[in-house]
């Protein structure tokens, strides 16, 4: 390891970045050095314009990957080096609008079916079921189980917060018959060999090969399991504030957007705008 990216990786501790954060903008920077062949801090301002230009044009402006490496040169430039480079605040992105793929409750039943080892098929249940992201799933431990009070509790989640979220009864019968085959311990969902928590690479290949094999014709990520429970709670009639909390959101403009998911929404405006037209 480099002693630039030490220090970086110091201060980004320092800041109390989150460490998926911090894996990231390591790799955002590693791929500016990677460009130049030379380190980040023998690069000239014109020579990270010219790198933004470069990745703009390969990846789109609306891209989270350009989102990313921003932030990331940002940090090392302005908290690191001590060298606010004024380029880096003409960078402009656009936000990506495109609406995540929603599955229907039996497309996301196939789904899991199709999941064939067995700590990735059960992260990706209570993803579904309980509407987790696939990092806080996979850190799940037994205790966080409560079969008591039918609640799962979120360890240290997005924004270093924890929450309880509903368990449903399906979904703790699985986990007991999950639990009496195979004994995980401590962590819910082990690696193979039982070290550590299952990779959230190897839960998203799972997915991935399951949607191929369940010729599901939509671009299905770890994400697709957390929005199609947050819209099939809302299709329920679960208000938008109560979503908010149990998907962990500090805002509610983060949870609107699952508004334009709903087929019941969608429905609801044809059936007003026949109405309005019907006389005509």
């Amino acid at each position: 390891m480099t002693r630039l990216r030490r220090r970086m990786i110091q201060d980004m501790r320092l800041r109390d970045l989150a460490e998926a954060t911090q894996r990231a903008y390591v790799d955002a920077v590693r791929n500016l050095a990677r460009h130049f062949d030379r380190s980040p801090d023998q690069l000239t301002e014109d020579e990270i314009r010219q790198f933004f230009i470069h990745l703009t044009r390969t990846q789109g402006r609306a891209s989270s990957t350009v989102r990313v490496h921003l932030f990331a040169i940002k940090f090392l430039f302005r908290h690191t080096l001590r060298r606010p480079l004024p380029v880096l605040d003409l960078i402009r992105l656009r936000r990506d609008s495109k609406l995540p793929a929603v599955l229907s409750r039996d497309e996301a039943r196939q789904l899991i079916a199709h999941i064939r080892r067995p700590a990735a098929r059960m992260s990706a249940l209570i993803m579904y079921t309980c509407g987790l992201r696939v990092s806080e799933a996979v850190r799940l431990r037994i205790e966080d189980i409560d079969s008591r009070r039918m609640v799962v509790c979120v360890r240290n989640g997005k924004g270093r917060k924890d929450r309880y979220v509903p368990l449903p009864k399906r979904t703790l019968e699985l986990l007991r018959a999950y639990w009496r085959e195979h004994r995980p311990e401590p962590c819910l969902f082990p690696n193979r060999s039982g070290s550590g928590p299952i990779r959230r690479e190897a839960v998203l290949w799972a997915i991935r090969t399951a949607a191929k094999e369940a010729r599901l014709r939509k671009a299905v990520c770890c994400h697709t399991l957390r929005h199609s429970y947050a819209t099939h709670l809302l299709e329920e009639g679960v208000d938008l504030r109560s979503i908010q909390g149990l998907l962990g959101h500090r805002s509610i403009r983060s949870t609107i957007p699952y508004l334009h998911l709903t087929q019941k929404a969608i429905k609801n405006v044809h059936r007003s705008i026949d109405d309005l037209m019907g006389d005509l």
